[in-house]
């Protein structure tokens, strides 16, 4: 039996200012119509069982709709209140599996890489199974064709065979001369971050090697409790364990490691640049996407969110718009874009956290208008979905429907409202939305008050358990 552990916790701060903190790479449409996470659920194989989610706390609600979008369902969604790298991830599922009382074979995978020959990923699955059923622990390693120092890389044994390998080393991203010589060697691949191996081996070993991580995990998740598909564990205990990747705790300490060749093109996407590459460019080596005009230019991506872009006579950039935020960037400079995330954090600035349209459990809202002292916004409310019965102190809300049919609680009040019609919630008023139909329910949200911020939001009941 394998199950995929699908690890969802990466911020992918790098592609801002499409992908940040809240609404992370993983969970948005990059290369077709499915997102980078769902890509990943839809690639694998139909014998394995049912995946089995580990993400942060803050993109729950994200990961259970994209599942439900492709009609896809989990084993359970592992809740992580704070992110601790992969170690402890992985043991938090392994330890969830083997509580169930079976051992599985493990398939760890990131939920934000690209892989395009479904058929060769099948077959090194196939590979990393006997390896596995042998007690191994099986990394997946893509071919190395270009001195790239985004990736990590692994050196191989060649005395085995073509279909694995035995581990010599592991290297961190290296400079552009040694990437070189690694490819010149030949028995390097780039570590992508994939794994195989039972779960009571992973514990084992990582019991050996690093046991405050093992009994943190452990702990944590010794009593957790269950909502839905989420399962939460022990904040507290949880936080006080050590951030670690599986690299570092178990696979360069352990002597049963294993390589297996991942033939297909692989990568991570970690970089505008790269994904330049992974897309498909115009006869001047352009992509782009969205409302874009351009002459003369060459190598560049430019893609726009809302507006039009317009770009003459360049060459190598990168030009992302979005409603709150533009990026240009010459591309050889694209992986350095984390000067500007840490900008943005000591200015206190939320455009490295969230975007203007913010995702939750019914549906999403969008900033149209924020100036001092009102705020204008759009609702989407899903079929059969409702907001939190709740209160603002500091801010009074007008409605107004555009699209569909609305259930208000006012007060003590109930009734609805079609398009077209509109209500006022007064400053402290509980109050609720609903929208019990088939249809999308749209409303133009307009706040007025000394304070608008998100935080303003007294829950007195919620279907979503939030506080």
């Amino acid at each position: 039996m394998i199950i995929p552990i699908i690890l969802c916790g990466g911020s992918g701060t790098r592609l801002w200012p499409l992908s940040r903190k809240l609404y992370p790479k993983q969970f948005i449409s990059l290369i077709n119509d499915t997102t980078l996470f769902q890509d990943t659920i839809l690639r694998l194989p139909d014998y394995l069982k049912k995946p089995l989610i580990v993400c942060n706390e803050e993109h729950r609600f994200i990961a259970a709709e994209q599942l439900r979008q492709i009609n896809q369902k989990s084993s359970g969604i592992i809740l992580e209140p704070v992110g601790k790298n992969t170690a402890p991830a992985i043991a938090l599922a392994a330890i969830h599996e083997i509580k169930k009382n079976h051992d599985p074979i493990l398939f760890v995978l990131s939920a934000d890489h690209i892989i395009q020959d479904k058929k060769a990923f099948h077959l090194s699955i196939k590979t990393a199974e006997l390896l596995a059923k042998e007690e191994k622990l099986v990394t997946f390693g893509a071919k190395a064709d270009n001195p790239d120092t985004g990736y990590g890389y692994i050196e191989v044994d060649n005395s085995i065979n073509n279909n694995y390998f035995g581990i010599k080393s592991f290297v961190e991203k290296p400079d552009v001369k040694s990437a070189k010589e690694y490819i010149k060697l030949g028995n390097y691949f780039w570590n992508t971050g994939m794994f195989m191996f039972k779960a009571s081996k992973y514990l084992n070993e990582l019991k050996k090697f690093e046991p405050k991580i093992f009994e943190s995990c452990f702990g944590s998740i010794n009593e957790v409790s269950k909502d839905n598909d989420f399962i939460r564990i022990d904040k507290d205990i949880f936080s006080l364990c050590q951030e670690k990747s599986i690299d570092y705790a178990v696979m360069e300490k352990t002597k049963d490691g294993m390589v297996v060749p991942l033939n297909s093109f692989w990568s991570d996407v970690g970089s505008w640049d790269r994904l330049l590459e992974v897309n498909t460019k115009d006869a001047n080596g352009n992509f782009c996407d969205g409302d874009v005009l351009i002459d003369g230019v060459k190598n560049s991506f430019i893609q726009s969110n809302n507006r039009l872009v317009s770009a003459i006579g360049v060459s190598d950039l990168v030009i992302v718009e979005t409603k709150d935020s533009i990026l240009i960037s010459d591309k050889s400079q694209s992986k350095n874009i984390g000067k500007i995330i840490d900008k943005l954090i000591i200015d206190n600035r939320t455009e490295s956290d969230i975007h203007t349209k913010v995702y939750r459990p019914w549906g999403f809202f969008e900033s149209i208008e924020l100036a001092e002292g009102f705020q204008v916004k759009k609702l989407q409310v899903n079929p059969g979905s409702k907001l939190s019965l709740q209160k603002h102190q500091h801010r009074s809300e007008h409605w107004v429907v555009i699209s569909g049919e609305a259930i208000v609680t006012r007060g003590n009040s109930k009734f609805k409202l079609r398009k077209n019609e509109s209500t006022f919630i007064p400053k402290g008023e509980v109050h609720r939305l609903e929208n019990n139909g088939q249809k999308l329910l749209e409303i133009i949200e307009i706040q007025t008050g000394s304070y608008l911020g998100e935080d303003d939001i007294t829950r007195l009941e919620d279907d979503y358990e939030r506080n």
